[in-house]
């Protein structure tokens, strides 16, 4: 064999053997590269989807715990204003059932006061009546001389 037949050989084996390469062997590479590579800008996009996510649910978050504050600062106000309110109403009912019961004192006062001139007056009346029986010697009967006694009592 020549050195010549066996280069031409080797060359019409290696174009053969790129044909082959190229249309049976690096299609299926190729497409495997090709869908690798898009699996991987899918998966790129998706982390770039989900980190924009991430940085909106903070924000949504972040406007909730501030609304959230905000709301309970306002309903801690109004817990303290109804508090005072009611403290409020509380003092004012309280010092209301003071008077009353001050007045009552009052008024039970000066009728334990009436009440004590009237036996005041009765117990008068029966010394007096006492001593006209001593003056005069003789008795007086109370039934008989009401009117009289009344007016006794009236003046004392």
């Amino acid at each position: 064999m020549h050195l010549d037949a066996t280069l031409i050989a080797q060359i019409i084996v290696f174009l053969l053997l790129a044909w082959f390469t190229k249309k049976f062997v690096w299609p299926p590479i190729t497409k495997a590269l090709d869908e690798r590579a898009t699996k991987i800008a899918d998966g790129l996009a998706a982390a770039d989807r989900a980190k924009s996510e991430l940085a909106s649910a903070n924000r949504k978050v972040e406007e909730e715990l501030a609304r959230s504050h905000q709301e309970s600062a306002g309903r801690l106000a109004d817990a303290e204003r109804r508090a005072q309110a009611v403290i409020e109403e509380a003092r004012k009912k309280a010092e209301e059932v003071a008077a009353n019961i001050v007045a009552q004192a009052k008024s039970e006062a000066d009728q334990q006061a009436v009440k004590a001139r009237e036996q005041l007056r009765d117990q008068v009346a029966a010394l007096a009546v006492k001593g006209a029986e001593a003056i005069l010697h003789r008795e007086i009967n109370p039934q008989v001389h009401a009117d009289l006694l009344n007016r006794l009592k009236a003046e004392l």
